[in-house]
């Protein structure tokens, strides 16, 4: 499957939005602007947004790799990575307010996002073990 043909997945979308939101809270509440060195900082708060940025980019990579694969357990295993690390973002949101990230509207935005993401993955995640009909068939 090309790379034209994720992006007609709401899903991959979605995944892509979030990956956006979460560059922007990043880059926003970290103290490191440089983004690709957050894993250098000592703060906890950069290693928190580095997390962040790492499975928030993993996501659209993993919908692409359950994509390609012809193994619907290889697909069931990217989709349970997938639910992993969106419980993971979650926690991020907790871990940056306990923190001291004064922006709560900011985190709530990403977890309205995150939400939004899930209806969409619910809905991908049953068509990946439909083996007639959907992208598979």
């Amino acid at each position: 499957m090309s790379y034209q043909s994720f992006r007609s997945l709401p899903v991959y979308r979605k995944a892509l939005e979030l990956c956006q939101m979460s560059r922007e809270i990043a880059s926003y509440v970290s103290f490191n602007k440089d983004l690709l060195k957050l894993y250098k900082s000592n703060s906890l708060r950069d290693i928190i947004a580095d997390s962040l940025l790492t499975d928030t980019i993993l996501i659209p990579q993993k919908i692409a790799q359950a994509e390609s694969s012809s193994s619907l357990s290889e697909r069931m295993k990217s989709a349970t990575y997938i639910n992993i690390m969106i419980r993971n973002i979650n926690s991020y949101c907790t871990g940056l307010e306990k923190d001291g990230v004064r922006e709560k509207e900011y985190l709530n935005l990403l977890r309205e996002e995150i939400r939004s993401f899930r209806r969409s993955f619910k809905e991908w995640r049953k068509s990946l073990s439909d083996d007639e009909g959907g992208s598979w068939g």
